[in-house]
């Protein structure tokens, strides 16, 4: 991208611009959570639709000119369903929410009061803040559960149906930011449905593999699934909410599901939405469903076993001893090594693998191990022989000790092999 105006009205700012796109460029980014925007998603983003304010839902505006927004709402929603298969008789989808945060917020101020409970994964064992971690708003207002995992980095499911059972929490969240093995979405629902729970399952990190048929589907088992957009699916930073129109909990209460988050997404918890995004959203999941995007989930998932081995065999142990999805965590204790002092070794390097809390630890700031996922570096076109590289460099800065500076010369290389093109 050019940005020829910006360029000649704001310098520092395109300087700047400019610079962390070179640094995005010379970096193996091992980060799950992050992706390569294809270029229609930043011309949409980037577009005049970001003009105008529509609050409201297709038909029902606020404000007048929204005809061609209600289209492009409309199309995402279509599409969103699409993806998964999914009929409108069954299923609603919002595409409003501004984000996963926002978004999982909206759903628990739809169906719950201050001071009812959730249940859902701790921090320590893979959760997200939002699944109700006390220094976040879901820990706050709502009385928080959490389950945790075994000695071994999995989900017992039958200490998650103990809890359920004593506590009879409101709401039972399945879904993780780092747990690195499949999710037994059915086997969570019998909970849910043994305590009359709603069953809400966040699938931000692994949307584009349950599109691809790489990972276990939670709509046969959800009431709610909610995922953000800018992860394994590759949009713009958004969320969607699918709501289902036959959840049998939501009938024996006599709600309805679908107008109760709709209205808690607006007017309840945000204003006008991201008309730009919404419209970015509805070309993510065009692509979705094309050849290219399903094949780079498939990759994502070779790449993550491949690299997760090599790791293994330089001497690293890994939480869950391995990885079923686009990521892995690594223990670092054997190695008297910090997450925080991992993670900035690596990135003197140019490798980016984030600080992460592992099972047992107490401090998030400054945890016990850090995450790495494949996403990022599968879009570039980097493969099995590349992931052993990777595997390689890590070794020689964690293990062996050697200079970042040697070894970010290799990175450098190694990326101008695999140029960071965004019209991929």
């Amino acid at each position: 991208m050019s940005f020829n105006h910006l360029k000649k009205s704001d310098p520092a700012l395109y300087s700047l611009v400019k610079k962390e796109i070179l640094r995005q460029a010379e970096t193996i980014d091992l980060i799950p959570s992050e992706s390569i925007a294809p270029l229609e998603v930043l011309e949409l983003l980037g577009s005049p639709l970001t003009n105008k304010y529509s609050e409201g839902y297709p038909g029902k505006r606020y404000y007048p000119g929204n005809i061609y927004y209600d289209e492009i709402e409309e199309l995402a929603q279509k599409r969103a369903l699409e993806a998964f298969g999914l009929k409108e008789s069954s299923f609603a989808v919002n595409v409003q929410p501004y984000s996963g945060s926002p978004a999982n917020l909206a759903i628990y101020f739809a169906l719950l009061k201050p001071g009812d409970k959730i249940l859902g994964m701790d921090l320590a064992s893979g959760g997200h803040l939002t699944h109700g971690a006390p220094v976040n708003l879901s820990g706050k207002i709502f009385h928080s559960l959490s389950y945790s995992v075994n000695t071994d980095g999995l989900i017992d499911y039958d200490k998650v149906e103990k809890i359920a059972l004593k506590y009879r929490p409101k709401i039972i969240v399945c879904g993780a930011t780092s747990y690195p093995r499949k999710i037994d979405f059915q086997k969570f629902s019998f909970i849910a449905k043994k305590t009359n729970a709603f069953l809400m399952a966040d699938i931000s990190h692994i949307i584009g593999l349950i599109i691809a048929k790489k990972h276990p589907s939670p709509f046969p088992y959800a009431d709610i699934v909610m995922s953000t957009t800018h992860k394994t699916l590759q949009g713009p930073r958004g969320a969607v909410i699918f709501i289902n129109k036959k959840s049998q909990l939501a009938k024996k209460m006599k709600i309805n599901l679908e107008e109760m988050i709709n209205k808690s997404v607006f007017p309840g918890c945000q204003g006008g939405p991201h008309n730009n995004v919404i419209a970015a959203i509805a070309y993510s999941f065009k692509r979705a469903k094309t050849k290219e995007f399903l094949s780079y989930q498939n990759q994502i998932v070779k790449n993550a076993k491949v690299l997760s081995l090599a790791l293994k065999k330089k001497g690293f142990q890994l939480v869950t001893n391995g990885t079923d999805n686009h990521l892995m965590v690594v223990n670092l204790k054997n190695l008297n090594l910090s997450g925080k002092e991992a993670e900035k070794i690596l990135e003197q390097a140019n490798i980016l693998a984030n600080r992460n809390v592992i099972p047992g630890d107490l401090k998030a700031f400054n945890p016990s191990g850090i995450r790495i996922g494949t996403p990022f570096v599968s879009f570039r076109g980097m493969k099995e022989k590349e992931m052993e590289l990777i595997a390689d460099f890590i070794d020689r800065l964690l293990i062996k000790k050697e200079n970042p500076w040697t070894i970010k010369k290799e990175v450098k290389k190694l990326t101008k092999q695999f140029p960071l093109t965004i019209n991929n």
